[in-house]
């Protein structure tokens, strides 16, 4: 077979090999059919057992689509916030975050990480010089209730602030799991002129997203299936930024 017709062979087949990936991790599954959002409609291909199921073309379609915004937005040296606070997917949230440098929020959402800022950051600084004493052995020299109370006070901004411990900025962005429960994030990022990804099930407003991928967001398998492509898209988007930047450095020089 050419090298020609090996593509053509792929081009047609590639779609279908996708759908069935979405199909298989459960991303068609969406919410009881009481449950729908009026908008999320045209993006819904049928029920079964009273439960909506979504239209991985269009999954597919509105996926590709936030892929290429990312992939331009963080070329151009934009930061990206992970939020993801249901219980199931807060691990997949750090570990997806941690893997492609980005900051994130798996715990409650803080009123004001956005939208109050400065008040935020100095939290953040108080989190970091305590967690610099302990590493300094400075706990060692209190009283041990003290050294009780210190740890306990670490271990409590630790849960609130360990994914925005190199935050120095507002995000530019936010990537939501999902729109229904991480609502006020959503909000702030509005106001604060900040891009919204998410990920839309069939209960929730996809008008409230810049981009949204029609999608299960309960199931681990289907929300990793969607993390697992943004973060192969911001690895990949940072590397070249940085192969940029170097080129510049030494062109300057």
């Amino acid at each position: 077979m050419t090298d020609k017709k090996e593509k053509q062979e792929k081009s047609k087949t590639k779609p279908d090999a996708v759908l069935e990936e979405m199909a298989k991790v459960g991303l068609h599954f969406g919410h009881k059919t009481s449950r729908v959002h009026p908008k999320m409609k045209p993006y819904i291909q049928g029920t079964k057992d009273k439960i909506h199921i979504i239209d991985l073309q269009a999954t597919q379609e509105k996926l590709e689509e936030a892929l290429l915004f990312i992939e331009e937005f963080v070329s151009n040296g934009k930061i990206i916030l992970f939020v993801g606070t249901k219980v199931q997917t807060k691990a997949l949230i750090e570990d997806i975050a941690k893997e492609c440098n980005c900051p994130y929020v798996n715990d409650r959402w803080l009123g004001g990480t956005m939208t109050n800022f400065s008040v935020i950051l100095k939290r953040i600084e108080h989190f970091k010089d305590i967690e610099k004493k302990k590493a300094e052995g400075e706990f060692e020299k209190y009283t041990k209730k003290d050294r009780a109370k210190a740890e306990k006070e670490l271990q409590k901004l630790k849960v609130k602030f360990e994914g925005l411990k190199n935050v120095t900025k507002i995000p530019d962005a936010i990537f939501v799991v999902d729109l229904g429960k991480d609502i006020l994030a959503v909000r702030e990022a509005k106001k604060t002129n900040a891009k919204v990804i998410a990920i839309a099930d069939t209960s929730v407003n996809p008008g409230l997203a810049d981009y949204f991928i029609p999608g299960n967001d309960d199931a681990i398998s289907s929300v990793r299936y969607i993390l697992e492509k943004v973060a192969e898209v911001i690895k990949e988007a940072q590397k070249k930024q940085k192969e940029s930047d170097e080129k510049q450095s030494v062109v300057k020089k």
